[in-house]
């Protein structure tokens, strides 16, 4: 039976692996989305051709095209989710002399004035999302001064937007624009060039995206369902597992407890071993002396004996002096002290390496007794020592 559940459970496993690769490829990425409303704004040059004819000759730049030189378009618009855009459009050019206007040879520099409204439909609603390429057409009304006659305009506009970025773009467009009053002024075509900029936008998924994401739900249905069958083999897998578990802590826990009794042990036995160490007492030296007297080696003869019966053990050897001489004095004598302390246990047959001697001048005093407190010989004397610390046991 464990074995089935092992081979269910693997089946399983790797017809899910499979979903969550397929997963991976329809995962929606930022080129799923598209801009579905938004504000723009947008600045550029507008270029004028008013000589008359309306569609004739409509690139002869030279003879009819009218610009100037600094950007001369402004406008602002709000485009809807339905593909329905409103925009306002301000523009101001300059009839040159020379050029064409209204079928004659211009004589006199004069000023373009144009304020238009216009309704403009977003044509990849029709023929589907066409990546950087964004279509539109348009009509409107306006109010244009030019040649020095004012008149309003019915418009018509054709021309495309292309995208860098969901809010960058370039926008080119042409604009027809009808007099409503014909016996006043002519008919005149306008073109515009300029940079735009989206803001206050809301986006949705493009028809790929609305397809992966379709695909993805599908695919996270069938996903929920082999995550079934994964754990129900998993539950049972799993009650196997904790069968062996506890039988295993059952063990462990025997295995920690009769640690837990050698370690305990060992350190009784260690408390033991550093209590006879400092009931032995310290080495002390005589004023400016590092030898050691007879009471001295008979703590060391002490302390050798134990060394040897617990040969494990390492030590750390500290000598001292009293807060009297100099500090160059005293670093100079309590090395002799420690070097004559490790020397007698060394004699005594205790291996070097069990010693770890350190010189310590007259730092770490016992008691008060320091450079500029007044004490008796009894209480210098405690200074002059070599202590005795376990490092490893």
């Amino acid at each position: 039976m464990k074995h089935f559940a092992l081979f269910v459970l693997c089946c399983a496993c790797l017809s899910y692996n499979s979903v969550c690769s397929q997963e991976e490829e329809l995962q929606l990425t930022s080129k799923d989305s598209i801009v579905e409303s938004s504000w723009m704004i947008g600045l550029g040059y507008n270029f004028v051709d008013d000589s008359g004819d309306m569609l004739d000759e409509l690139f002869s730049f030279d003879d009819q095209w009218n610009t100037v030189a600094f950007p001369s378009r402004v406008s602002i618009g709000r485009y809807f989710k339905s593909g329905i855009g409103v925009e306002g459009i301000a523009t101001y050019n300059k009839y040159k002399v020379g050029k064409l206007i209204d079928g004659v040879t211009n004589l006199e520099a004069t000023n373009y004035f144009g304020l238009d409204a216009r309704l403009s439909y977003d044509l990849n609603k029709i023929i589907g999302e066409t990546a950087w390429f964004d279509p539109y057409v348009g009509v409107g009304l306006g109010y244009t001064k030019a040649n020095n006659q004012p008149r309003g305009t019915y418009n018509a506009i054709i021309g495309f937007r292309t995208w860098f970025s969901d809010r960058w773009g370039l926008d080119l467009s042409s604009s027809g624009k009808w007099a409503m009053d014909i016996s006043k002024a002519s008919n005149h075509l306008q073109h515009a060039a300029g940079v735009v900029y989206r803001f206050g936008i809301e986006k949705g998924l493009s028809k790929k995206g609305e397809e992966k994401l379709a695909l993805n739900q599908a695919l996270q249905a069938e996903k929920q369902q082999q995550m079934d069958s994964i754990a129900a083999a998993d539950r049972e897998k799993a009650a196997t597992a904790l069968a062996e578990r506890l039988a295993q802590e059952k063990e462990a826990a025997q295995l920690a407890a009769a640690e837990k009794a050698r370690q305990d042990a060992e350190n009784r036995r260690k408390r033991q071993i550093e209590d006879e160490i400092d009931a032995l007492g310290l080495v002390y030296f005589a004023l400016n002396s590092s030898y050691l007297d007879t009471q001295s080696k008979s703590i060391l003869d002490a302390l050798t004996v134990l060394l040897k019966e617990n040969d494990g053990i390492v030590l750390k050897v500290s000598s001292y002096t009293d807060s009297r001489g100099t500090s160059t004095y005293n670093d100079w004598l309590s090395r002799k002290r420690v070097e004559r302390t490790v020397g007698y246990l060394i004699q005594q047959g205790i291996a070097a390496e069990r010693l770890q001697p350190e010189a310590y001048g007259e730092e770490n005093l016992l008691n008060e007794c320091d450079d500029t407190t007044y004490c008796p010989e009894e209480k210098h004397k405690i200074n002059r020592r070599s202590e005795f610390k376990v490092l490893k046991f």
